[in-house]
């Protein structure tokens, strides 16, 4: 009988030490082999829990990242189905960013994903200082799905809320509108609404162009120049108390706007808190009974329709009676004066009785076409002129001195630089040309009576009204004006307008500089005294000084025979003195 060659256990010949092979285990039968199965069943369904919680825990975390109702910038957002606009940039005539647009969070909440809601508002609180408490609660306690909570946060107010980790809180990209030089250019550049639409200067005129977002939108400021002029004119309104003030700088040569500030200023990033006087463009959009400095209009006209010449004479004995109205002068000569005397010292009686004899026609006439009667073509918000109608007599004798017509400084400044450059006028721009063209200009006066306007203002500042402006090297001409305001009908004595129109270099005039103070007080330097030579000359004078160098513009030598030629009036008045800038 044959053994199985798989069974040697019963073999005598097999060596006691022997093992069968681990090759070869034997497999457990009966309820070993059920306690084994079971055990696998079971490592299997542990393994498959496991498993469970770990994808789970997974999508929470993912949830929390964002992915749902995360709270980082970059998560699954409506922006990420809406593309940001991006607004163009508002750039000086230097390339100097005055507006420019950065990404900007904007937060939202899906209440009914927070179950602490007044948890989450007392730490939101914290961190949106526009928002309080109860107002973010009020939110968050709603059955909608979505609610703003607050827009444009900064980048340390994100990382904040991230830091919360409260889920129902997401951003939204934004842009948000940021000027890099503030307060120095609030009512030229302007600002925008909370959807970015323009709502003021630039950001206003232009703004379906920025919107389009191809190029920078280059203005004709100079910030350096803006910062000049906004510094001294913040210092005579400071020192004389005034409640207000504007400023003009414009190339006279094509009309660019330089620089224009109006004083109290406001910061464009949040016009919110601004007063409607800080808002309130005054340069611009105010117009104003600017006094004397029209004088420089009245002269002009009567010059170059010849209803009188330099050597003409008129009479300012005594004050002049029309009607019951009765015209003084400042610091009366009590004598017949020359036109030149009449302008160098301000002469109210003088100005008046040329003016007459030009006529209403011709000085509404002469107005019209210094575009003095109606709102030029610019760029901001201007003002609408006032003036009488019907045009009487006696408004055609105030109206010469400055009073019975308001219009703006930028109304002045314009066309004032027609009546020194030549005789041409150019519409005021704060855009910058770049095409290279030539502006469009339309002639006012003749060139021979620009060249008399300019030896006029020469001697204003030599020894007249406007000597506070002299002596800074760079050969100043202008003119003083000193207006009593208009308050219900009459003339407040103490409550004035004072201004000081100048022009350099006067010989071959380049820049206008325009200093307007609002109700300013006089002080002990300047005897209580606030008129115009006194309060905005100086300021204008300091401004020229500060400019001259930026725009290239050296020194002159005022005694020099050519410059003394080219300035010299020229005729003897009848106290036998040569009218000269000397």
């Amino acid at each position: 009988m044959t053994r199985p060659t798989d069974d040697l256990r019963d073999d005598p010949c097999r060596p006691r030490h022997y093992r069968p092979p681990a090759s070869a285990p034997v497999p457990p039968e009966g309820p070993a082999q059920d306690a084994i199965e079971l055990s696998h069943t079971r490592l299997l369904i542990t393994g498959a829990l496991f498993l469970l919680a770990f994808i789970v825990i997974g999508a929470r975390l993912v949830e929390v990242a964002g992915f749902k109702a995360g709270d980082v910038h970059f998560a699954s957002s409506r922006a990420a189905a809406k593309p940001l606009a991006t607004r163009a940039d508002i750039v000086d005539r230097n390339g100097v960013l005055l507006a420019t647009t950065l990404d900007a969070p904007s937060l939202f909440a899906n209440p009914k994903l927070i179950d602490d809601k007044r948890g989450a508002a007392r730490k939101l609180a914290a961190i949106l200082p526009k928002l309080t408490e109860s107002e973010i609660y009020e939110r968050l306690n709603s059955d909608k799905s979505f609610v703003w909570l607050d827009r444009r946060l900064t980048p340390r107010q994100e990382n904040a809320v991230n830091r919360l980790g409260i889920a129902g809180l997401q951003f939204q990209g934004e842009g948000k509108r940021v000027y890099p030089e503030g307060h120095l250019t609030a009512h030229v550049v302007g600002y925008v609404g909370v959807d970015d639409n323009g709502l003021a200067g630039i950001e206003r005129s232009f703004d379906q162009t920025l919107m389009r977002g191809d190029q920078p939108v280059p203005l004709s400021l100079d910030v350096r120049l803006q910062y000049i002029l906004r510094s001294e004119i913040a210092r005579q309104m400071t020192e004389f108390k005034a409640i207000g003030a504007a400023g003009v700088i414009m190339d006279v040569r094509d009309g660019e706007v330089l620089a224009l500030v109006s004083l109290p200023d406001f910061d464009p990033a949040d016009p919110g808190a601004a007063s409607p006087a800080e808002l309130f463009n005054r340069a611009a959009l105010g117009t104003y009974e600017m006094g004397s400095v029209l004088k420089i209009f009245n002269t002009a006209m009567v010059l170059d329709d010849r209803v009188a010449t330099l050597g003409s004479s008129f009479d300012a004995t005594k004050p002049l009676q029309v009607g019951r109205f009765v015209i003084h002068d400042y610091e009366p000569k009590k004598r017949w004066l020359t036109v030149p005397e009449i302008f160098e010292y301000s002469s109210n009686i003088g100005s008046a009785r040329m003016a007459a004899e030009a006529g209403a026609d011709r000085q509404r006439a002469f107005f019209t076409r210094l575009d003095l009667l109606h709102a030029p073509a610019f760029e901001l918000p201007e003002g609408t002129p006032l003036y009488p109608n019907p045009w009487r007599p006696i408004n055609v004798m105030t109206i010469a001195f400055g009073h019975g017509v308001s219009i703006s400084p930028l109304q002045l400044a314009a066309g004032a630089s027609a009546v020194v450059n030549g005789g041409v006028y150019y519409p005021p721009t704060v855009i910058k040309r770049t095409d290279g063209t030539p502006p469009n200009g339309h002639r006012v006066i003749s060139a021979t009576t620009s060249t008399d306007m300019r030896r006029l203002m020469r001697l204003v500042v030599e020894g007249g009204t406007g000597r506070l402006a002299g002596g800074s090297g760079y050969l100043i001409g202008g003119k003083t004006g000193t207006a009593e305001k208009d308050a219900d009908g009459h003339y407040e004595t103490h409550k004035l307008l004072s201004s000081f129109l100048g022009v350099f270099p006067i010989n071959d005039p380049r820049f206008l500089v325009l200093v307007m103070l609002d109700e300013p007080h006089g002080d002990v330097r300047t005897s209580g005294f606030a008129t115009g030579g006194m309060v905005a000359a100086p300021a204008v004078k300091r401004i020229v000084m500060r400019m001259a160098p930026i725009v290239g513009i050296p020194p002159i030598d005022q005694n020099s025979p050519e410059i003394r030629r080219s300035l010299m009036v020229g005729l003897p008045n009848p106290q036998g003195r040569k009218l000269a800038a000397n």
